[in-house]
């Protein structure tokens, strides 16, 4: 399958997600990962932030009310997503939304001082096209953020990649490093952030076998992958 092809597949699933609702919900599903990575980011004020895969823009705004004196820029590739986020977001003056690809960012070099991706670099056609071009658009010293839930490193996650509707990349902690690397980053480090959120007594979803194993993927923990754009 060629990229273009992926990334229209890619639109289309997203799409049907924000139609039915599903973008809104996933800050409650993504918080209890999320905000531990906002704390290590130590934002300043006039910081400027890309939210690459923003989804309904959950992120986005909350980014928005850290950095008021900075701007914040969500990205996804659904053009749908994009509609609803901008529909929720209209009392930020610091905060827009664009449709586009992480290979492709619409936005001029060396601008942003942070990117961040949350649950969305798994989907990426070409993650090393991506991180290459999250490089491009990062300024001297700034930093770029992905935290996944779906990696090699954890076992408890493998099932889902034959659940979803669109093709996924299972990549190990150091394969995700290698290709920052690669991209021109430094300063590279890879953590676990481990959700700590409550836990059902009983599981009747589709993506875990069961509580147990629910319980086991929570433990291993997020991965959080970052680095540094330092030239010279």
């Amino acid at each position: 399958m060629s990229d273009t092809t992926h990334s229209s597949l890619l639109r289309e699933e997203f799409n049907r997600w924000a139609e039915a609702g599903r973008g809104e919900g996933m800050e409650q599903d993504h918080l209890p990962i999320t905000l531990p990575v906002l704390e290590k980011m130590r934002l300043a004020a006039t910081d400027n932030l890309l939210d690459v895969g923003c989804g309904a823009g959950w992120l986005s705004r909350r980014l928005a009310k850290l950095v008021p004196d900075g701007r914040v820029v969500g990205m996804d590739i659904s053009d749908e997503m994009i509609r609803h986020a901008r529909r929720s977001s209209v009392d930020f003056d610091n905060l827009m939304f664009v449709a586009g690809e992480v290979a492709q960012i619409p936005w001029q070099p060396h601008f942003f001082s942070h990117a961040i991706s949350v649950e969305s670099s798994y989907y990426w056609p070409d993650p090393a096209a991506g991180i290459k071009d999250i490089f491009r658009v990062l300024s001297d010293g700034g930093s770029a953020w992905i935290l996944i839930n779906y990696y090699r490193d954890n076992p408890h996650c493998h099932q889902w990649g034959d659940l979803l509707a669109v093709k996924t990349q299972l990549l190990s902690a150091e394969e995700w490093a290698e290709l920052f690397r690669a991209a021109g980053f430094t300063n590279l480090a890879h953590e676990r952030i481990v959700d700590r959120s409550p836990s059902p007594e009983t599981y009747s979803g589709r993506w875990f076998r069961d509580a147990e194993q629910l319980r086991a993927f929570k433990s291993e923990g997020a991965l959080l992958v970052r680095a540094t754009k330092q030239l010279g």
